[in-house]
């Protein structure tokens, strides 16, 4: 990295602007954290060595270059760590939606542009900005697309705890937010971290479908709901289908549930808020997108990396878990002959089941 020319600030000064910049650009909260990420190397360990990341290959692949940034980007001295708000309507209007088995269910950080590219744009924006300020520096900026452990530096950066879901919850805003972070070779005063308030509250474990929170902040990947609809390439395992309900994109129950979510907000982002109707979408309607209309209406969307051949898979199991009718067979029915066997295997699966009632 290279280093910045003189600032006339003291690094202290300059974290309260980059934080007063970052609200400007749309960010609910900027913190600071140096690189120290001991605590949390020997839990990333353990959680592999247990195999809870299944085919996430890619979450081993890099050795300590997760846990250890100044590996992934050398000279990197603190990290800035952002989080946006996406929650797109009231909580009890999310209920209703999960609870409709006729409806189709997408987390519902999903429903609206890529929060990648969200993210990133305004990241760099903000590092241009320092730049302007200070000269040329050396960063990086990331969303979620490199080996970064954005979690527990975003604790570490005070921005909230690690719950027992294994999300980043915060007192005044619950966990409806995305992260993002600044990697930089700026020596600048890290902030304190929160203490964990989830208490004896175990919600969240009561809640999961699949039982995947298999102890407090230890969650099995394979078992996941949202490992299993967008992750995962192959079948998804037969005693978890019956489980997954109408959930065909990921799964917000354990945030859902949490009490701290009474105190989120609506997002004020235009492009987190829905695309397509889909938030609103039955099964049979999205089962019956082809091809082209899955590109076309997950265009600069995070739904767009399932493919259309998984989101068939999910909308099938989905529809064998939906209240039998003739409709429901019939949408079924006309996949199938699909060429794909991966689809054809789930379309057999959900007719047998709905069969047996």
């Amino acid at each position: 990295m290279s280093h910045a020319t003189h600032s006339p600030d003291t690094p202290q000064v300059l974290a309260e602007r980059l934080k007063t910049w970052g609200r400007e650009l749309g960010f609910q909260q900027i913190g600071i954290t140096d690189t120290d990420l001991t605590d949390a190397e020997p839990r990333l360990r353990d959680w592999l060595a247990r195999g809870y990341h299944g085919e996430m290959d890619y979450m081993a692949r890099h050795g300590t270059k997760r846990s250890r940034p100044d590996e992934l980007v050398p000279g990197t001295l603190s990290v800035i760590s952002a989080r946006m708000d996406y929650q797109p309507e009231s909580r009890a209007t999310l209920h209703e939606r999960l609870a409709d088995p006729a409806g189709a269910f997408i987390s519902r950080y999903s429903l609206g542009r890529d929060y990648h590219k969200v993210l990133r744009r305004r990241l760099q924006r903000l590092a241009d900005r320092l730049a302007a300020h200070i000269g040329p520096f050396g960063h990086r900026v990331f969303v979620d697309s490199a080996p970064v452990m954005e979690k527990p530096l975003a604790e570490k950066a005070g921005l909230g705890w690690i719950g027992k879901h294994s999300n980043l919850v915060n007192p005044r805003a619950g966990s409806w937010f995305f992260l993002g972070e600044i990697y930089t070779d700026q020596p600048l005063p890290p902030d304190q971290p929160m203490a964990d308030h989830c208490g004896r509250c175990r919600a969240c474990l009561d809640a999961c479908p699949t039982g995947a929170i298999v102890a407090p902040y230890q969650v099995d990947g394979r078992r996941c709901i949202s490992y299993l609809t967008i992750e995962l390439k192959g079948a998804i395992p037969e005693p978890l289908r019956p489980l997954i309900g109408n959930r065909i994109h990921g799964c917000d129950d354990c945030q859902l549930v949490c009490p701290w979510n009474r105190f989120a907000r609506l997002t004020e982002e235009t492009d987190f808020l829905p695309r397509h109707g889909l938030d609103t979408a039955t099964l049979i309607a999205l089962f019956a997108w082809d091809e082209p209309t899955f590109l076309a209406r997950t265009e600069g969307s995070a739904i767009r990396r399932l493919g259309h051949e998984r989101w068939l898979r999910n909308l099938a199991v989905a529809l064998g878990n939906a209240p039998d009718s003739p409709e429901v067979r019939l949408a079924l029915e006309t996949r199938a002959d699909h060429p794909s066997p991966l689809v054809r295997e789930h379309v057999v699966w959900a007719l047998a089941g709905l069969a047996c009632r």
